[in-house]
């Protein structure tokens, strides 16, 4: 019976395949391959004084988020990896198709000085090592993947804001090296991917990526630029609770105020007030995650028609109220014009009373009579009609808490219910109360007209949408 021993091959073992030569240590083959003795300068681009370098970019998203308004930014975790041909890492003394370097030989080798245009920050990996990796295959490829955290630049339109979609832009350039050395392009299967349990509070980020070239033109030359546009659509649920439905409570509570009785003027003045004050509150809160803009956004449309609602509630109540107390001033200058007719009435009387002294004659004397009784009966009746007057007057400061009933009040309560003064203040009061029955079915309308037109505008068809259209 025999007895086979099984031995681990170990890599210091391996000799190159159709050679009988002495096989070469991991060390020195990396030695050879890069290595003072080899020639390598890893200072000069591969193909030097040739074609320029092509490198392919791909990118994986391990997180995507904190986009941030006021600062118009974003902050995106990636992997970046890069590859490119350098014939001078080609070898054919190693059998495994690739090689998978420690990092620190990054330095051994050229690598593309590939930069962020657009970033504001960033920072490597470190934790538990250097989160790099280095490859290199038999024909002299490489792969150099890193991993990055970025916070890249993303102005933003808020004209639509909340119901705005962002393009957020990532892009990729060479900073020393310009296209007659080096040139940078998109892998052609998966450029740009994403991880499958990516989320993001407020955004939705769309499948479609728009892949381009940016190349840009400075006085030190022509330098390659690749980028890739995210498209992120805001989510509104967050804005519906918090600012939407509160401000449209806050208005349909301002029309309680058409419901109350005109005579309770601290209920409805005291509502009205508080409405405006709280849509002033929120609308502030609304503005205070924004940057200071110059233009309208949508945010604020809704804000200011809505302060607009229940400002004009309160403005209303001022008109009924106005409307309600006319009568009085119609009774005011009423009593003022008696008064001075009653004046007038008198001095005529008294003149009549110091002719009585006078020798006339009887005729005289009979007409003075007739005229002195025709005075006195008009005296009566301008003194009561002046006692309905202050009546009415009187009743009016009760009812609108301006003073205690009077006797002249309780005077007014006597008189017939078609009496000229209860026409007058009935007539008033009618149009008064006219203003809140029309106010009950004009506030709503308008406000409802105003939110199928902001709606539409807004959330269905779209600003940008209405725009290519034009």
């Amino acid at each position: 019976m025999t007895l086979f021993v099984f031995r681990p091959v170990t890599s210091r073992e391996i000799k190159p395949p159709g050679s009988g030569t002495k096989p070469l240590s991991p060390s020195d083959f990396l030695d050879k391959l890069m290595g003072r003795t080899s020639g390598y300068d890893a200072r000069i681009r591969p193909n030097f004084k040739g074609s320029p370098v092509n490198v392919t970019c791909n990118i994986f998203i391990n997180s995507f988020g904190s986009v941030t308004e006021t600062t118009m930014d974003y902050r995106v975790n990636v992997f970046l990896r890069q590859q490119w041909n350098d014939p001078r890492l080609a070898y054919k003394e190693y059998p495994d198709d690739s090689l998978d370097l420690d990092p620190s030989m990054l330095d051994s080798i050229w690598k593309p000085d590939l930069f962020f245009a657009n970033e504001k920050g960033a920072n490597f990996h470190e934790v538990t090592t250097d989160n790099k990796l280095l490859r290199i295959f038999q024909n002299g490829n490489v792969l150099y993947s890193i991993r990055l955290t970025l916070i890249l630049s993303c102005p933003m339109d808020l004209k639509n804001f909340p119901m705005d979609v962002q393009t957020c832009t990532m892009q990729l350039e060479s900073f020393g090296y310009t296209m007659n050395d080096l040139i940078f392009q998109w892998l052609d299967k998966g450029p740009v991917q994403v991880a499958e349990d990516l989320t993001m509070p407020q955004f939705v980020l769309k499948e479609e990526k728009d892949l381009g070239f940016c190349t840009k033109h400075y006085n030190t030359g022509k330098f390659t630029c690749i980028e890739v546009k995210f498209h992120l659509q805001r989510q509104m649920g967050y804005y519906l609770i918090q600012m939407y439905i509160p401000s449209l409570l806050t208005v349909i509570l301002s029309w309680v105020s058409f419901w109350i009785n005109m005579d309770a003027a601290p209920a409805r003045v005291g509502l009205g007030i508080t409405t405006v004050l709280t849509m002033t509150t929120q609308s502030s809160g609304s503005r205070a995650s924004l940057p200071k803009v110059s233009y309208v956004k949508a945010i604020d449309i809704w804000m200011a028609v809505c302060l607009l609602f229940v400002f004009a509630a309160l403005l209303e109540y001022a008109a009924v109220n106005f409307v309600s107390r006319q009568h009085k001033e119609f009774f005011r200058l009423t009593r003022r014009f008696r008064q001075e007719q009653r004046q007038r009435a008198g001095q005529f009387g008294g003149a009549e009373t110091r002719g009585k002294n006078s020798d006339v004659t009887g005729s005289t004397v009979s007409s003075r009579n007739t005229k002195q009784h025709c005075s006195a009966c008009a005296q009566q009746k301008l003194a009561e009609n002046q006692d309905y007057f202050l009546a009415s007057y009187a009743l009016d400061s009760q009812l609108s808490g301006d003073g205690p009933l009077s006797e002249a009040a309780a005077l007014l309560s006597a008189l017939p219910p078609g009496h000229s003064l209860f026409e007058i203040r009935r007539r008033f009061i009618e149009r008064a109360k006219r203003i809140d029955t029309l106010s009950r079915a004009i506030f709503p309308l308008s406000f409802l007209l105003f939110n199928v037109f902001y709606w539409l505008t807004y959330k269905v068809l779209r600003i940008e949408d209405l725009h290519a259209i034009l």
